[in-house]
């Protein structure tokens, strides 16, 4: 194990750093702590990713009619999948092997996407606007992932993960909210407009992500150890749960959207529904820490899904808008809390010396999850998948993955084998895995679960 010299002290040793839970003794300070640090280049990496966003999404939904747009999303959402094959094996273990790593992705992610996003105006009307969007998705992913592995040196205990995610989140929300007004305005004067906003804000994360603490520690490949820490029990079922809210997620966002189309609705009701979920993410964020205090990461994660199978269920029913908005904004507020529980449970268990690695590999399966999620609405043709089936597809994938989750750690705690486990050995053997596994390409095949692991420690 390597360590390198902080530049500036960190929460663990001075808790007057300006970190999480740190207090300021020192009313001479005047340079912000290590944690204030990177809240700022998450503030300004929001703004640039909600301007982005805002740029690309007029050409590739909202201005098509529904049969038009659906196989330009459908392109779109297996685009996304790409940048993960790259930042799982190859970008992950870089940012935790390189000198001060992970500082200098967060850096390269902000200039990449600044370069990115000039070039896209030139070619917004071009086939090439689709290898630039590639290009910046997987440096939008490189930044979260690097972002992600940063946190645990900010802090001064595993008691402060969820805060500090919570607080992250929550800048991520001011972010994108502060940009999001300026951005639609000048979405109506032409997306070039947004993209040369977004152009100077990445800019802007190049001098912030220069001030962060460097962390190199990973001399090496993960050892046999640090991968079995990967696969306990405890992060095992947190990352299946986590991936089922992930495609939660994506279903949603695709029925409800096309939903609203065909139903002729008013661009106030997508952004009612938008609204709605970024609320529900945000009460997430707030409320986190404070349940942290009673509740352990894990039966948070286990709860909302219980919520939004309930709600999922109470939603059926009336089947009308109103219903609809409040299951989207439990979805966010699953969606949210969830992720700062895995956060946390990750940060807190898996080896901290290939944390960037561990997030990679997590973060391209739940992205596979999402994308799935999501084109099931998108391909499905028009009026296959009505509004009230979609939704009880929702609520029993939720419910289905709180038992399995909580029914989980209880066999956990006892000592015996977990009900997904006793599923897996019946439905997904060893002949099952390679017979996939060779009918896909490698990079695909690499994130399959494989049988021959569940011999590894689950306790």
């Amino acid at each position: 194990m390597v360590e390198e010299p902080a530049d500036f002290p960190t929460t663990a040793s001075d808790p007057s750093a300006g970190g999480v839970s740190g207090h300021n003794s020192s009313p001479k300070r005047a340079a912000p702590g290590p944690f204030a640090r990177l809240a700022r280049v998450q503030l300004v990496s929001a703004a640039g990713d909600a301007l982005f966003t805002i740029a690309l999404a007029g050409s590739l939904f909202f201005n098509l009619d529904p049969a038009t747009a659906r196989p330009k999303v459908a392109l779109y959402l297996i685009l996304t999948i790409a940048p993960f094959a790259i930042v799982g094996p190859l970008i992950g273990p870089l940012i935790d092997r390189l000198r001060g790593g992970r500082r200098a992705m967060v850096i390269a992610s902000g200039m990449g996407r600044a370069v990115l996003a000039f070039l896209m105006i030139r070619h917004l009307n071009s086939l090439l606007l689709f290898p630039e969007a590639f290009g910046a998705l997987v440096l939008g992913k490189t930044y979260h992932v690097a972002k992600s592995a940063i946190v645990p040196g900010l802090v001064r205990g595993h008691e402060d993960l969820v805060e500090a995610n919570s607080k992250l989140v929550l800048l991520s929300g001011i972010g994108g909210a502060l940009a999001a007004g300026p951005g639609l305005l000048l979405g109506l004067i032409g997306s070039e407009w947004v993209l040369g906003i977004a152009m100077i804000v990445f800019c802007l994360v190049v001098p912030l992500g220069a001030q962060l603490p460097r962390t190199s520690i990973a001399s090496e490949p993960m050892q046999q150890d640090e991968r079995s820490d990967l696969r306990s029990g405890g992060i095992v079922l947190a990352a299946s749960a986590m991936a089922v809210l992930r495609g939660m997620t994506g279903f949603t966002l695709f029925l409800v959207a096309f939903w609203l189309r065909r139903e002729d609705a008013s661009t106030i009701w997508f952004g009612l529904m938008v609204v709605s979920s970024a609320v529900g993410a945000f009460i997430g964020a707030v409320t986190a820490p404070l349940l942290r205090r009673f509740v352990r990461e894990e039966y948070l994660l286990g709860g909302v899904l219980t919520i939004a199978a309930g709600v999922g269920v109470l939603a059926t029913f009336p089947g009308d808008r109103l219903a609809v908005l409040a299951f989207v904004a439990t979805v966010g507020l699953a969606a949210g809390l969830g992720k700062l529980s895995f956060d946390a449970i990750v940060q807190r268990d898996a080896p901290t010396v290939n944390q960037g690695r561990s997030f990679a590999r997590f973060e391209t399966r739940f992205q596979l999850c999402w994308v799935i999620g999501a084109l099931i609405p998108v391909v499905a043709p028009n009026g296959v998948l009505p509004l009230r089936a979609g939704l009880i597809i929702l609520a029993l994938s939720s419910g289905s993955a709180a038992f399995l989750y909580l029914g989980g750690l209880v066999a956990l705690a006892r000592g015996k084998r977990t009900p997904s486990r006793v599923i897996a050995d019946q439905v997904w053997t060893e002949a099952r895995y390679n017979k996939l596994s060779r009918g896909l390409p490698t990079w695909v095949s690499r994130f399959l679960p494989n049988p021959s692991d569940r011999e590894i420690d689950q306790s």
